[in-house]
């Protein structure tokens, strides 16, 4: 699984529970999206969440 190459954010655990009450183990997957980046003046691929694409830590190649 992808995980933010900015924040590092990446998937987390938890439990799902059911309408009787049964626990079972879930999955949390961040927003990651590959994205076109200026790094050092060069454009570049990278997984970025969308938090940090709103947020404005990372400009965009265009």
């Amino acid at each position: 699984m992808a995980k933010c190459d900015i924040c590092g954010k990446g998937v987390t655990f938890g439990k799902k529970y059911s309408h009787s009450h049964i626990r079972t183990n879930r999955q949390f997957k961040p927003n990651v999206q590959r994205v076109r980046v200026l790094v050092e003046k060069t454009p570049t691929k990278l997984y970025v969440c969308t938090r940090c694409l709103r947020s404005g830590k990372v400009e965009r190649a265009l």
